[in-house]
């Protein structure tokens, strides 16, 4: 099933995806041309594919694990909200997400 995805981007502009049921957020967001690195492959080893979730989101994703908080004190920017979006994974009840890459992001794969 597809799952769609709206990503705010650094400048504020709205670009929306989709993925499907499984699919990393992480690898939805690169997919799309957005500026999460991900440098680790979704290892929770970097902060690098940091985002912030919606607010009216944030309740509805599986709890963020003890590994994961720890790795958000490292992402610029970070807030309330934030989480690794190689950690979030699609499902039906996620149709409609919406998150913000925060303006500090820096993909070095583009460079």
């Amino acid at each position: 099933m597809s799952v769609t995805v709206i990503f705010i981007d650094p400048r504020g502009k709205p670009v929306e995806t989709a993925g499907e049921s499984g699919d990393s957020l992480l690898r939805v967001g690169q997919a799309a041309g957005l500026p999460l690195e991900g440098t680790c492959e979704g290892q929770m080893a970097c902060s690098t594919c940091h985002v912030i979730v919606a607010p009216e989101w944030f309740e509805r994703l599986s709890p963020a694990s003890e590994e994961e908080e720890d790795m958000l004190d490292f992402a610029v920017g970070a807030r309330r909200t934030s989480r690794l979006s190689c950690q979030i994974e699609l499902a039906a009840d996620l149709d409609g997400l919406t998150v913000t890459v925060p303006a500090e992001s820096n993909d070095l794969r583009r460079m």
